[in-house]
């Protein structure tokens, strides 16, 4: 992967089952070292994705690079590391029995890397995986993930039996890992108000297609929320508005591109919050299915 390329590159990319399209006319860029938010709700294609990337599915239609290579899922790729929802382990290893199985099985293993995470988590390498907590068997999975040193990683709901404590935890420890060695992180997850705190890159589907993707600061700086009377004209042209609410105080209005100004002094306009504009996009999207 040169200089300036993209980990991942999606080009019309799609994954169709019996059912219909899981995935359909993806087409996105990520750039190499970002935290990258993955948001949607169930069923929106973020699963259908990541596993298009590791090339444990195959594309329907369109293609995709990471790192620079089509993934083939023959042989696993030293550069690219997937922790699935079910987290897998041993549950009859030790800690220190799994990280020896990592180590045996990847030529890119760096142990010290891997036993830093479970210092972090506070696991005994001696303890038993099927005797550890959710939280404790969440820094053993991070730990033989990212002890390849990987250049990607991809992480699918990662933090959903997590207390807020260790999630906040995991999520400091994740972005250390990006800042330090440059690791690209996806993080697929619902808990849209602790991306914000880390994430710089934000990809949103909904019914199997993307529907906003980009670097967060352009995509707020690129949106306004108004706040106005609940009745009357609004200050916009109405192709602007993405998202529609009333709210117990009036009218609320996620638009693009955000005015400079507002000539109606009933209107006052802010930039919004990471959750607002995820939000609106995702309410966007159901209306526009269920219609």
């Amino acid at each position: 992967m040169t200089d300036g390329q993209p980990v991942v590159l999606a080009e019309r990319l799609g994954k169709r089952y019996r059912r219909g399209w899981a995935l359909r006319d993806c087409s996105l860029r990520v750039p190499a070292g970002r935290m990258v938010g993955l948001v949607g709700p169930n069923g929106a294609g973020k699963s259908t994705f990541l596993g298009l990337l590791t090339g444990l599915l195959r594309p329907g239609a369109g293609r995709v690079e990471v790192c620079g290579t089509e993934p083939s899922g023959r042989h696993p790729d030293p550069r690219i590391s997937f922790l699935s929802q079910g987290k897998p382990l041993y549950p009859q290893f030790t800690v220190e029995d799994q990280l020896r199985f990592g180590r045996s099985a990847n030529p890119t293993w760096d142990q010290a890397h891997a036993e830093e995470f479970l210092a972090r988590g506070h696991v005994p390498a001696g303890a038993r995986i099927g005797t550890l907590s959710g939280g404790q068997r969440i820094w053993v999975a991070l730990a033989v993930a990212l002890g390849t040193r990987p250049r990607l990683v991809l992480l699918d709901e990662p933090l959903a039996d997590l207390d807020p404590v260790a999630r906040r935890s995991v999520l400091a420890a994740l972005a250390q890992q990006r800042q330090r060695h440059g690791t690209t992180v996806v993080l697929s997850s619902h808990v849209l108000a602790e991306l914000e705190e880390v994430c710089d890159h934000l990809l949103l589907f909904a019914a199997g297609r993307v529907r906003l993707a980009g670097d967060v600061r352009e995509l707020l700086a690129g949106h306004s929320v108004l706040s106005g009377p609940r009745t009357g004209p609004i200050p916009v042209p109405a192709r602007c508005v993405v998202d529609a609410a009333k709210t117990g105080h009036g009218t609320q209005l996620l638009v693009s591109p955000g005015p400079a100004a507002l000539a109606d002094p009933a209107w006052r306009h802010r930039p919004p919050t990471l959750t607002q504009l995820a939000l609106g996009y995702l309410r966007s999207a159901h209306q526009e299915v269920a219609a």
